[in-house]
């Protein structure tokens, strides 16, 4: 059917034809009002949002905003040039989103509670008893007004560390960047930081170097410098930094460093100060040349440089042109008593059993138990300090050169006593831990040692002997040393003959015998039939360091080492101890504020065999005896005396109830050398010898 329209037939508003009014139903469909309904649900269905109709009428503006990439004006590597919109786009959304995140950062950090890097305390050492040492007064620290600090070493301060301190915002933006790469590179984010990242870093954060506690330091610098003065935050940090000797704030540091209040320092030692917190380890220029050159070179360049940031004249700058040399040592901390030695013993024991640093210590807060016995101390230094005396009083000549060392250390490893020197102040180094003269005749023991314990071989290729006390050597004064092939000879092509004491010879003389009376030829050539290899070995798995022994030559068992007296008295306890031997050790026990910190503790080692340990502790008792024969039978005591070929040395070393102690009277003069010097009778003679009376009175053997 079809419907023919005329051409001049024209539709108006009152005429319309609508084709869905005829209502033509088709087969299988809806028709009527039912059909119009479902037609218009699909008009709507498909009819875009407002989101998508906004997005459309936008849509050619952002096509003629968008960048083509690739650039289709360009040729070759050119078209992926990003162009100088897409450079400028992109570091515009970079800042945005930095300057979002930093602000972020900034709101959500708080200043934290000061650390313990600023709360410092003293380290107690305590006697074996449990009473209380010494208190070292190296971490006392005393904070200073700033106004009570010179300018000028306030200046030289921040010359040396952070020359626009009063005009940056708390942060160095290029400071931080370099120690950012030096962490993604080497791991190292040293460099960078203002005095008041400086200043968060010691009262706030931990001192771990990584880039998580470099941004948290740069955030609260950020914010302490809006709400901290710069002169607060200038007085905080010269208060908290550390110089090194244990010192933390500037008083003291001038303290510990010129003996004087901060008040008292110029220019001059204020740019020495400073110097310091580049790391005293490194410009403390009393520890080593290479220190002192640095410290020079940087106390030079601060001075220069507070000239140029306008904080010292030309005129006043030429006034300094020799280095303030600090003092020595630091007053806070010497006393001159003994218990200066034994708080140097027990410290470096410390340090190393227990793993820490010196920064880590001198925070301080530590209670060191210590080995030392109160008595036993008090007795050794008094019968030291009276032989002193008398060889002051009659022979003041050689007296000056004179050298005393002693030590008393148990069977189980603990050093009990030492002496180490008249004054600490004006003897530093410690006596009795000195690895400086030979051990003469002293030695023998663990020649005999280790003779009994490995045997001996008197052909190349012959079986190994056992040796008993009652082995019978040679003690003649001039018989040659052998080998198996024939007698032994010296690099100037002599052949090695033995030197007795005073040229007395013996004839054939047991083992036993020969150590009771100190003979030297039976046990240089026991050394040789053992092995100087064995022998070295025995001694020092007895106690004796190998640094400390002497060369692999005939003369190694007369006595050529050069033992400490802790040394000697440790490696005379192992035969005590049945043969086992305990490293020397000074602290038994370690705590921190109460806590208790893991402290290494030697364990026991054989040496030898028990039954070698009590043949050497027989022959010592036969020597202490033979030496005293008015000594009761029932003294168990065991010792032996010392003397070497150039009487440069003079021992004692002798063991009472478990307990083995060294005395050592030598002479140096450290003015001059390091080389010994003959006695000239200053340790007394063979029947009045200074080392035994020593050793006699301060142990008290017989009760």
């Amino acid at each position: 059917m079809q419907l023919k329209v005329p051409a001049s037939f024209r539709a108006d508003e009152t005429m319309q034809l609508r084709v869905a009014d005829l209502e033509i139903p088709e087969a299988g469909k809806p028709s009527g009002r039912r059909a119009r309904t479902s037609r218009l649900d699909r008009k709507k269905e498909l009819r875009p949002s407002p989101a998508r109709r906004l997005a459309g009428a936008l849509a050619p503006y952002a096509r003629r905003l968008r960048p083509a990439y690739p650039r289709p004006d360009r040729d070759g590597w050119r078209r992926w040039a990003p162009s100088w919109r897409q450079w400028a786009g992109a570091a515009l959304a970079g800042t945005g989103v930095t300057v979002v995140f930093l602000g972020i950062a900034y709101a959500a950090t708080d200043i934290p509670d000061l650390n313990s890097y600023a709360k410092q305390q003293d380290n107690v050492f305590f006697w074996a008893s449990g009473t209380p040492m010494a208190r070292t007064g190296w971490v006392q620290r005393q904070d200073m007004p700033l106004k009570d600090v010179p300018e000028d070493v306030r200046y030289a301060v921040i010359a040396a560390e952070n020359a626009s301190f009063y005009s940056d915002p708390g942060i160095s933006l290029k400071g931080i960047s370099r120690a950012l790469l030096r962490t993604v590179g080497s791991g190292d984010t040293q460099g960078g930081s203002t005095i008041t990242q400086q200043y968060v870093k010691n009262v706030y954060l931990n001192q771990d170097q990584t880039v998580s506690r470099k941004f948290t330091e740069a955030m609260i610098a950020l914010k302490l410098d809006n709400q901290m003065s710069k002169d607060d935050i200038l007085q905080g940090y010269l208060n908290t930094s550390w110089f090194g000797r244990g010192t933390y704030g500037i008083q003291r540091a001038a303290q510990a460093y010129y003996g004087k209040d901060v008040g008292e320092l110029n220019a001059s030692e204020g740019a020495m100060l400073a110097a310091l917190l580049k790391g005293a380890g490194l410009y403390d220029p009393t520890l080593s040349a290479a220190n002192h050159a640095r410290a020079v070179e940087r106390w030079k360049w601060i001075l220069d440089r507070m000239v140029d940031i306008g904080k010292l004249s030309k005129t006043e700058r030429a006034k300094y042109t020799k280095f303030p040399e600090p003092l020595k040592r630091n007053p806070l901390y010497d006393t001159g008593q003994q218990t200066d030695y034994l708080v140097e013993l027990a410290t470096s024991y410390v340090k190393k059993a227990a793993n820490i640093s010196d920064k880590e210590f001198d925070l301080g807060g530590y209670q060191i138990y210590t080995t030392f016995d109160k008595n036993r101390e008090t007795q050794l230094t008094d019968e030291v300090t009276k032989a002193r005396q008398k060889a002051q009083k009659d022979d003041p000549k050689n007296a000056k050169a004179a050298h005393y060392g002693a030590a008393s250390v148990g069977a189980d490893g603990q050093i009990l006593a030492v002496y180490g020197g008249p004054d600490h102040r004006t003897q530093g180094y410690n006596e009795s831990n000195a690895t400086t003269v030979p051990a003469g005749s002293a030695f023998q023991p663990f020649v005999y040692a280790a003779g009994l314990e490995h045997g001996v071989r008197k052909t190349r290729e012959g079986p190994v002997e056992q040796i008993s006390p009652q082995s019978l050597y040679d003690g003649n004064d001039g018989a040659l040393i052998k080998t198996p092939e024939g007698p032994y000879w010296d690099r100037s092509g002599k052949p090695v003959a033995v030197k007795n004491d005073k040229g007395r010879s013996y004839g054939t003389i047991s083992l036993r015998r020969a150590l009771a009376l100190g003979v030297n030829g039976p046990f240089m050539q026991l050394g040789m039939d053992t092995g100087l290899d064995k022998v070295r070995k025995t001694a020092e798995d007895s106690g004796l360091l190998s640094s400390s022994i002497g060369a692999m030559v005939p003369a190694l068992s007369t006595g050529s080492s050069t033992p400490s007296a802790i040394r000697m008295a440790s490696g005379y306890s192992t035969f005590a101890a049945g043969g086992t031997h305990t490293e020397p050790y000074s602290v038994r026990k370690l705590t921190r504020n109460g806590g208790q910190v893991e402290l290494a503790r030697p364990a026991a080692q054989r040496a030898m065999s028990e039954e070698v340990a009590g043949e050497v502790t027989d022959a010592l008792t036969d020597a202490y005896r033979a030496a005293n024969p008015s000594a009761p039978s029932s003294a168990k005591v065991a010792g032996k005396s010392g003397m070497t070929d150039k009487d440069t040395a003079a021992w004692y070393v002798g063991t009472a109830e478990k307990v083995s102690t060294a005395v050592v009277v030598y002479r140096i003069d450290l003015t001059k050398s390091l080389e010994p010097l003959p006695l000239e009778g200053i340790a007394g003679t063979t029947g009045d010898s200074v080392p035994y009376g020593i050793w006699s009175r301060a142990t008290s053997p017989l009760g």
